[in-house]
């Protein structure tokens, strides 16, 4: 009898067993199947028993903005538990179509279950329903991102400002920090970004003929590097709005309800003129805005071996980042060092100012007068849409004491014929005195100038051989010429190592320089695919021209994000190896 009890009670927990085992329910659930790309989606995975090791799908065409949040309710009624937990995620989806949530899997009582994929619609207008009082309906009317472009059809190399605003209606409020969704892509432009982040100012101003309150986010300052029509990717925003509702709390104050909206200020299209050919100087180096040019020493007279500095500078607001300064001609008696290279440019909204520099030093070796000769300068101011030509005044450096150039003297005839009275202050007659008699003949010295010449011999073959091998080497001579070649135009940059703007600034621009000098092509010319073309053709192999442009690339955006002195340092030497590729490769 107490066996047939005993297998009943078993029967009974394994029955139990099997039935709480197949009870287990594991679903994901969405909060809308259909909804605008401007929407957020809500997604829960609920379990009826508690479960660990919970492990989301992927949300591919998703972007999460929020989660996950867990919850968990657990109650009792008319004696029965009920239990409940939840895993919340919130997406943003990123594309229109048909939108597959994949399976989520969780781990209850030994076991792993998995949710079934949940299939949502994304259409390019809400669906949320125009009715006033839903809050999704009034966010997405009462705000708004809007890009304003300066000028949508601007010359090559002339600046143009993108403004970011952020309009709110005064029906909603936004009490939280927006996110960045993602960031606009500027290709084919030099950017520089003036950020206002947690300095925002509010203004009243209108949008649509509608009353709003709006901030600037950020201004954007663009020099397209390429004619034609270039697109500039939208900034994309994840905005809480909190709408105000029909409830009240204790103190009968309105209780908002929290909103969040993915806006996009859209993409813009901007058409770049070329500039005009008609009445371009042959000194035209693409600087394109409105210049001063200015040249002078801060000496005039000054004796042989003694240094004066010449300084040559472009004042004004244009593209002076981006282009370089006239070269300056001097007589070849006077010694000139390389220049040292001066920026000071501010970045503001309507471009860049400043001033840039180069100062040489001078050192006269003889004595007389020296003309510096007048240098010219040439920019297209696109306000006039004209061609204009600077040029500075000549300058005449006077050294009154020094040795005379012998080969600049005239000579005269009188100084070639001789007068009778030529030598008439001259001693014509000597006293002679004996010597003591020394030995020459078998001595040290003697001996000493007899075998030094043969000492010498070996010593003169191996340092010829040492020339016929090195001028052989013709691969090694490429590599030191190449080498030689690439520290010549990164000289600037080596001098920047400490400044991360003006090393990356240099950097850009030696690079740049560089591609004139061996491609013979201008700035209009350089897109990367017009780079990677030329190079290709050139038989230089695509993991250097991969190299080249990604280190272009790299000193585009170097410039606003933190950089070590290590990461500088090895930039550097990445251009250094890089140049030196490409003119070894180079055909």
């Amino acid at each position: 009898m107490r066996t047939k009890y005993i297998f009943i009670l078993i029967l009974f927990f394994v029955g139990s067993i099997s039935s709480l085992a197949q009870n287990v329910t594991f679903e994901a659930k969405v909060s809308k199947q259909k909804l605008g790309i401007s929407e957020r989606l809500r997604v829960d995975f609920a379990m009826n028993q508690d479960g660990d090791n919970f492990s989301p799908p992927d949300f591919n065409g998703f972007l999460v903005v929020g989660g996950p949040n867990q919850s968990i309710s657990n109650s009792y009624y008319g004696g029965k538990r009920s239990y409940s937990k939840t895993y919340s995620y919130f997406l943003s989806p990123q594309k229109i179509g048909k939108l597959t949530i994949g399976t989520g899997t969780i781990l209850i009582n030994g076991q792993t279950y998995a949710s079934e994929p949940v299939v949502v619609e994304v259409t390019k207008q809400s669906t949320a329903p125009q009715d006033g009082s839903n809050p999704d309906y009034v966010a997405n009317a009462a705000v708004h991102l809007v890009a304003e472009v300066s000028d949508s059809n601007p010359y090559l190399n002339e600046a143009i400002t993108v403004v970011y605003k952020l309009y709110v209606s005064k029906d909603v409020s936004i009490t939280s920090a927006w996110q960045e969704v993602s960031s606009p892509k500027y290709e084919d432009f030099w950017s520089q970004n003036i950020d206002a982040r947690g300095n925002y100012t509010i203004y009243n101003g209108k949008y649509k003929g509608e009353d709003y309150r709006y901030v600037i986010l950020r201004s954007t300052v663009l020099y397209p590097q390429k004619i034609g029509e270039l697109d500039i990717e939208p900034l994309t925003l994840n905005v809480p709005i909190d709408v105000p509702t029909r409830r009240r709390d204790f103190f009968n104050r309105p209780i908002p309800s929290r909103v969040n909206k993915t806006i996009s200020a859209g993409k813009r299209t901007i058409q770049v003129r070329p500039l005009p050919l008609e009445n371009r100087p042959d000194d035209f180096t693409d600087a394109v805005g409105n210049f001063s040019l200015y040249m002078d020493t801060n000496k005039k007279q000054l004796n042989a071996n003694e240094s004066l500095e010449l300084d040559v500078k472009i004042t004004g607001n244009g593209n002076l980042k981006l282009m370089g300064l006239p070269k300056v001609t001097l007589p070849g008696s006077l010694e000139v060092y390389e220049p040292e290279r001066t920026n000071s440019i501010q970045v503001k909204t309507n471009g860049m100012q400043g001033t840039i520099s180069e100062k040489y030093t001078v050192v006269p070796q003889f004595k007389g007068q020296y003309p510096i000769r007048p240098i010219t300068f040439s920019y297209f101011d696109p306000t006039t849409e004209t061609y204009k030509t600077l040029a500075s005044k000549e300058i005449i450096i006077d050294v009154p004491e020094g040795p005379i150039n012998r080969e600049l003297e005239p000579v005269s005839e009188e100084a070639i014929v001789a007068t009778n009275n030529q030598f008439k202050n001259s001693k014509l007659t000597s006293v002679f005195e004996p010597m003591e008699k020394e030995h020459f003949f078998k001595s040290t010295l003697f001996w000493s100038l007899i075998g030094g010449p043969f000492l010498l011999i070996p010593l003169f073959i191996l340092v010829g051989r040492a020339r016929d091998n090195r001028r052989a080497d013709v691969d090694g001579t490429r590599i030191r010429n190449a080498n030689k070649l690439a520290r010549k135009y990164l000289g600037e940059a080596k001098k920047n190592l400490k400044n991360k703007e003006a090393f990356y600034e240099s950097m850009e621009r030696a690079l740049h320089n560089y591609l004139k000098a061996k491609l013979d092509i201008e700035t209009t010319e350089m897109s990367k695919e017009r780079i990677a073309q030329l190079l290709k053709e050139r038989n230089v192999s695509e993991v250097t021209v991969i190299a080249f442009n990604s280190l272009l690339k790299s000193c585009e955006f170097a410039r606003y994000t933190p950089s070590t002195a290590v990461t500088i340092k090895e930039d550097y030497n990445k251009a250094v190896g890089i140049i030196s590729n490409i003119d070894k490769e180079i055909h």
